[in-house]
């Protein structure tokens, strides 16, 4: 199974990426202002909700994409991430993937039992650019995380990686064009040079969506949001690299378990790009790429 959790909501725009933010554009659909930033209280304690039965919502082996609608390491949040964090290791049995484009205010705001980093938590970095890459990359690979890679979406410009994936330290790169109000071209050629390296450093990569805006030889094509991510898997930048064990923490027994691995699980031909099949191999029961 998949979720998102996003314990608050609301952001302000920090780089060239954040230009055309889909939240903004979503919140505008609503009348409201996506630089209001606010604890959702609904949702804030998601992963240790339960239902009558006294399970958990969220069951074990789940990957949860966290913040969707705002940044982790957003400094308005600063009064909540502590308990949000107490929650993440609470259910050391379920995967956080966290996404930021501030960087630089991770090691400050990370736990103090921290260590060399947590088996269930999992950091990218956004690189809309090259500019973005050669600011945020170099930062992430020096932090403490078991688990790093990369997602540049909207690629708004050419990105050059080999220098970083060279290190071996980043297990995947996951690209896709703009949306919305304003959204820029995303460059067929760009995303190929990307897959080319990811292929050569053999490092996981996956094409997700062409955005609304795709050229390709020179010609621009206008992409409705329902067809993207079909159009970016008729290009065929998929790639399986080097697998990625991520071993959770059962939390009832707590037993060292290995729920799910990631690259070796992380597509299948049910769920698309998007799901990967749990290890019992139930079609129904999924959880995002990782």
């Amino acid at each position: 199974m998949s979720d998102i959790w996003n314990p608050w909501h609301g952001c302000k725009k920090v780089s060239e990426g954040c230009r055309n933010c889909y939240m903004y554009s979503l919140d505008k659909q609503r009348d409201r202002k996506g630089s209001d930033i606010y604890k959702v209280k609904g949702n804030f304690d998601l992963p240790l909700q339960r239902n009558k039965r006294g399970e958990f919502y969220i069951p074990s082996g789940s990957t949860i994409r966290v913040c969707m609608t705002s940044d982790f390491f957003l400094k308005e949040a600063d009064g909540w991430r502590d308990e949000v964090w107490s929650m993440i290791k609470k259910r050391s049995d379920v995967f956080f993937f966290l996404l930021t484009k501030r960087i630089e205010r991770v090691p400050e705001c990370l736990p103090q039992d921290w260590g060399d980093g947590w088996e269930n938590v999992w950091l990218n970095v956004s690189v809309e650019n090259q500019r973005a890459a050669d600011r945020r990359i170099p930062q992430l690979l020096a932090l403490p995380f078991k688990h790093k890679g990369l997602m540049a979406a909207p690629l708004i410009g050419e990105v050059r990686l080999d220098d970083y994936l060279k290190t071996g330290k980043l297990a995947h790169v996951i690209v896709g064009g703009e949306n919305y109000e304003g959204a820029r071209p995303c460059h067929y050629e760009w995303v190929e040079r990307l897959y080319r390296s990811c292929l050569k450093h053999n490092v996981n990569f996956e094409f997700i969506e062409t955005g609304n805006h795709f050229v390709k030889d020179g010609k621009s094509y206008t992409v409705p949001k329902h067809l993207q991510a079909e159009q970016a898997k008729k290009a065929g930048f998929i790639y399986r690299g080097r697998s990625v064990e991520v071993r959770l923490t059962e939390v009832a027994a707590g037993e060292s378990l290995p729920l799910f691995e990631t690259g070796k699980r992380s597509l299948c031909d049910h769920c698309s790009y998007k799901k990967s099949c749990n290890p019992t191999g139930e079609k129904e029961s999924c959880m995002l790429v990782i």
